[in-house]
């Protein structure tokens, strides 16, 4: 590790530092951009200004977030609006006016596969749409009891195990599509079940699978870290699946970062993340797991330059080839990149 941890000049919040190791090559596999009414807008300038702090940032990956459909036209189609718009946002990195990360250089985006088969249509026109960019759909299933944990979408209890979204998740694998999903730990074992009836489709787990800390969860760390490790072991036996270590900012992880009154600084976040963080390359290994941003939902807790700080300072002891696996290899395989 090179480099020291301490506040960047221009920042007189405290808010942001001067990066580790900023040599070290980083694709972000996990990003999000749109607008939504009542919401901050997050769009290519809001994140040129998150990812020029000083890290090398090569490429990113944006994941679809429901914004930007098309108005009109089939329903089912509207959805590749959002692909069309990322696509626009890569084409305009592309031309290398907004500095040197590749932005979008893959774009994973979001179909209903309670289509069933009639999904096919959708993907191939995301596929189009995303003119070479295109790798991949996500679902959100994060469905809880606990209403306030279930998704805005509203996703039903057991998604992932329906018959019909099967029929189109079959559809993937044929067009070389992965798929990923935002799930919580509680409902690891349905993604277990589906990468074993699907073991020629890549699955990626995003947000380390989710360990909740909220709600119904709070103050019982210890029985849920113990349940999501269990089911991260059965997981990783399963050599078609791969994970996501991010997310910690997230409020529903639980660790209450986003209510402290100053803006927490790597110092403190990395003791906090550390245990997740190992726990998932131990189980995974390196060229298994990718460390994401999830900005801006993580942006909640802390700064972009922080959040690359935190996992430069958890992952000091690894090695080279440890390093190179967690923060750039492994998403440059999975996404099929080359941002050098």
């Amino acid at each position: 590790m090179t480099g020291d941890v301490g506040l960047a000049e221009s920042d007189p919040t405290g808010w942001q530092e001067q990066p580790i190791d900023p040599a070290l090559p980083i694709i972000d596999p996990h990003h999000h951009l749109g607008f939504k009414a009542g919401r901050p807008s997050y769009l290519l300038p809001e994140l040129l200004a998150d990812i020029t702090r000083g890290h090398d940032i090569r490429a990113t990956v944006i994941v679809e977030s429901t914004v930007m459909y098309r108005r009109d036209g089939p329903e089912e189609l509207r959805c590749v609006g959002e692909t069309e718009f990322a696509n626009g946002v890569a084409a305009m990195s592309a031309s290398g006016l907004y500095g040197p990360p590749r932005i979008c250089e893959g774009i994973v985006g979001c179909v209903n596969f309670r289509l069933g088969a009639r999904v096919e249509k959708v993907l191939e026109a995301h596929v189009a749409a995303g003119n070479g960019r295109f790798r991949g759909v996500r679902s959100v299933a994060t469905w809880d009891e606990y209403a306030p944990m279930t998704d805005y979408r509203q996703p039903p209890s057991g998604l992932l195990r329906d018959a019909t979204f099967q029929q189109g998740f079959a559809k993937l694998a044929p067009l070389g599509l992965t798929f990923e999903t935002w799930i919580y730990s509680t409902q690891l074992t349905d993604v277990i079940e589906l990468a074993r009836a699907f073991p020629l489709t890549r699955i990626i787990v995003d947000h380390m699978g989710g360990p909740p800390g909220v709600g119904p969860y709070a103050g019982k760390r210890d029985e849920v870290l113990l349940q999501w490790k269990a089911r991260l072991r059965d997981l990783s036996r399963l050599p078609n699946v791969f994970l996501k270590v991010g997310g910690l900012g997230m409020p529903v992880i639980g660790l209450g970062f986003e209510q402290w009154t100053r803006r927490p600084g790597s110092a403190d976040l990395a003791p906090a993340w550390k245990p997740y963080i190992e726990t998932c390359v131990d189980i995974f290994g390196p060229n298994r797991c990718m460390l994401e941003s999830n900005f801006p939902p993580d942006k909640k807790s802390c700064d972009y330059g922080v959040l690359w700080n935190t996992f430069k300072i958890v992952t000091a002891s690894y090695s080279d080839a440890e390093k190179e696996a967690l923060f750039r290899g492994t998403a440059a395989s999975v996404y099929r990149l080359r941002p050098d």
